[in-house]
């Protein structure tokens, strides 16, 4: 990533990191950073982590926890001012009161939980206070696929963008597209309805793509799917050109008005969002919504290898000591989980964690990783689901039991939202690779697809208080980001 920035972002990134440590020495902060493509679950396990540490959830694994040295869980103030807050109590109450998912991460938001423990440590006792303050950053991981941009010309953009439209499973989607792009002579009088009939036609194919019946990952740029308060201005008004030359554009051309506003949107989105942003971050979990890429077939599945691929490579992971930390800050621990485990029986959990870690093997292989701790996990942040064996003849099969959402189907059943109902997910397939080849791979039944699930109803106890959020491997999860600043 250090190709990715000049000597002037090296040194405000270095001078933000002093600015972060300095105000930790009073106040000791880890920044986690929170990502995922879209429906991946983000907001959904941020909202179920704060959830069980405020509430004292059942988190086994987690062993501050276990052992009771956590005091308590609260939330505070967050550091940055200039960031949305994350609305943990709106996205709570449409979990828990109304039983319907949150919307869905569109921007950058932060929340601050500070944990006060003490320590295991008798010697950590003596120096510490015992409270670390978790900084929480959710962002779209889309927004992530935009970094390896900065390494790229826009003819090298334009290139790259045909070469991916042009493939097998979005020709049909980029249709209109690349009809409308290859009517186009580059070199013509800069115009500027051509140009929003450019980006528009673009855009709506970069959106076709993210269908469910699609689920295609590589989509930049990722401000084209969610623009905010950016949304028609020049620095997102610009689409790929065929056919260019790697040299200059003439003046007051077509290309030369899509290379101008390409390098803005390089220069006031992307650059800010990353040295503001992800160089800041300590730790770093990435969601994966592995089955609805299964569902979509082998080259939805190929697609998200790519993207997992180039987000892996856009982070700096490593290791500082003393010194080095004070102006320097590098991811020591990365977590790719495999998110919406409750889908499946358990027994297939151990093959979902499989095909992610294979997913993302590519990108481990090919990024240096070195000093950084990368793990890979089937969880479920909020369980939906709870298991149970029905019998069909002589045979017993393993079924999850919950409440699909309304207007999800199985085998022609159209379920209506209220009524709970046993599933027979199939199995994964026990070799990784299978999944790449094609649909009847994926479930020994190729007709079986996954299905979504409302969010459960909260169990109560003998004293009528609600219970927090279930979960898989939550715990787990919390133990390899922050179990070690806790001990």
């Amino acid at each position: 990533m250090g190709t990715l920035t000049t000597l002037t972002d090296e040194a405000k990134i270095a001078l933000d990191t002093l600015a972060d440590r300095t105000a930790g020495l009073v106040s000791p902060s880890l920044r986690l950073g929170v990502t995922g493509l879209s429906r991946a679950g983000k907001t959904v396990f941020i909202t179920a982590l704060v959830h069980n540490l405020i509430h004292g959830g059942r988190l086994p694994m987690f062993e501050a926890q276990k052992s009771g040295r956590i005091a308590k869980a609260y939330l505070e103030e967050q550091p940055d001012d200039a960031v949305p807050r994350f609305q943990y109590e709106d996205h709570l109450k449409a979990l828990i009161e109304e039983r319907i998912w949150p919307d869905s991460t569109r921007a950058i938001s932060e929340l601050r939980l500070t944990i006060e423990y003490e320590s295991a440590s008798m010697w950590n006792r003596m120096f510490s206070g015992g409270k670390l303050s978790l900084d929480i950053v959710d962002y779209p991981g889309e927004w992530l696929l935009d970094l390896p941009l900065l390494n790229k010309s826009y003819a090298e953009f334009s290139s790259d963008s045909f070469e991916l439209a042009r493939l097998e499973s979005r020709r049909e989607l980029a249709g209109e597209w690349l009809a409308a792009a290859d009517g186009i002579d580059a070199d013509v009088q800069a115009d500027e309805v051509t140009a929003q009939r450019l980006a528009r036609i673009f855009t709506g194919y970069l959106r076709a793509g993210k269908a469910d019946e699609r689920a295609l990952s590589t989509l930049p740029p990722g401000r084209f799917l969610m623009p905010g308060d950016l949304d028609g201005s020049p620095a997102l008004t610009f689409a790929p050109l065929p056919n260019l030359t790697s040299g200059k554009f003439r003046p007051g051309s077509l290309a030369a008005m899509m290379e101008r506003r390409y390098e803005a949107y390089k220069t006031h989105v992307v650059k800010p969002f990353f040295r503001e942003h992800i160089a800041r971050l300590d730790r770093q979990i990435v969601l994966v919504d592995a089955m609805q890429a299964m569902n979509a077939g082998p080259s939805a599945i190929a697609d998200l290898e790519r993207a997992l691929t180039e987000i892996l490579s856009c982070f700096r992971p490593g290791s500082t000591n003393f010194l080095t930390g004070l102006v320097q800050r590098r991811i020591s621990r990365i977590l790719i989980a495999a998110t919406k485990a409750d889908h499946l029986h358990h027994e297939s959990h151990d093959r979902l964690q499989a095909i992610v870690r294979r997913l993302v093997d590519r990108a481990v292989s090919r990024a240096d990783f070195s000093g950084a701790n990368v793990d890979v996990l089937a969880m479920a942040a909020v369980r939906t689901t709870r298991e149970a064996t029905v019998t069909q003849g002589k045979e017993v099969l393993p079924v999850i039991v919950g409440t699909p959402l309304k207007g999800e189907t199985i085998d022609g059943e159209r379920f209506d939202g209220k009524t709970e109902t046993a599933i027979f997910p199939g199995d994964l397939p026990a070799k990784p690779d299978s999944i790449f080849e094609g649909p009847e791979s994926v479930s020994e039944d190729p007709a079986i697809r996954f299905v979504r699930f409302r969010p459960p109803a909260l169990e109560k106890t003998a004293e009528g208080f609600t219970l927090s959020l279930p979960h898989i491997r939550l715990d787990r999860a919390l133990q390899f980001l922050i179990g070690d600043r806790l001990a």
